[in-house]
């Protein structure tokens, strides 16, 4: 049985394995040596995460996963004020949430690689046009994230991998380092482009690389490695006879 590498998000993590995700990326790089569940579940924050954590991650697993994304946030940031409100989740909260997911994993397996992942950014003016977009003119003028308050959560998720050791992927501020980002990197406002996707996947894969795992074995023989004439011989090297 492969390695399971698990995704675990909200929307950005759903929409992973698209024409151009993360995920899809992550899944290709690593084919015949891992496999990439995805459970990403659009507009979840972290207290909504924290029911799932015992159906995702059953403690009584034989086969913990060896690595887990944590990427949550654009959707705890969203402001009280604004059409995400019941999403919102107090930065203060979100940190202890993170806490307690990762928390939750290590008490499956102390060598299982948590990488915890920032929100993007937002381009505020991207998240207006979006909505009058869809809505018109009953589009609220009220925003309802805004990059300030995204970024204090970005903040606290990078304090947090810090405390516990974690790798972990400052996207907030590494997507503002480029002229442009609001539009290169985000299709409405929050949500990625192949090149904001592109930004999350080479990052990801640099950690995922550090800890080896592009030396991981192939599953079966390579096609190279089998001799046309013995092809047992290939297979019983590497597995069980057939």
């Amino acid at each position: 049985m492969r390695p399971q590498i698990l995704l675990f998000g909200d929307s950005i993590t759903q929409q992973s394995f698209r024409s151009g995700g993360w995920g899809a990326a992550v899944a290709d790089i690593y084919s015949r040596k891992v496999d990439v569940v995805l459970r990403g579940y659009g507009g979840y924050n972290t207290r909504w995460a924290l029911f799932l954590l015992h159906h995702i991650f059953p403690l009584v697993s034989a086969t913990p996963p060896v690595a887990v994304t944590i990427f949550f946030g654009a959707n705890d940031a969203a402001l009280l004020g604004g059409t995400g409100k019941k999403q919102h989740v107090p930065v203060n909260e979100y940190k202890e949430n993170l806490r307690r997911i990762v928390q939750h994993i290590k008490n499956l397996s102390r060598n299982t690689l948590v990488v915890l992942i920032t929100p993007p950014p937002i381009d505020q003016q991207g998240r207006r046009e979006f909505a009058r977009s869809q809505y018109g003119d009953k589009a609220s003028e009220s925003p309802d994230r805004t990059n300030e308050v995204t970024g204090a959560y970005a903040e606290e998720c990078v304090n947090l991998a810090k405390e516990l050791g974690l790798p972990s992927i400052n996207l907030w501020s590494k997507m503002q380092e480029n002229e442009g980002w609001q539009k290169k990197f985000l299709s409405d406002g929050l949500h990625l482009t192949p090149e904001g996707n592109a930004v999350v996947s080479q990052e990801v894969i640099k950690i995922f690389d550090e800890a080896g795992f592009s030396d991981l074995p192939y599953d079966f023989p390579q096609h190279s490695e089998i001799d046309g004439e013995n092809p047992e011989k290939a297979f019983l090297q590497q597995c069980a006879a057939v």
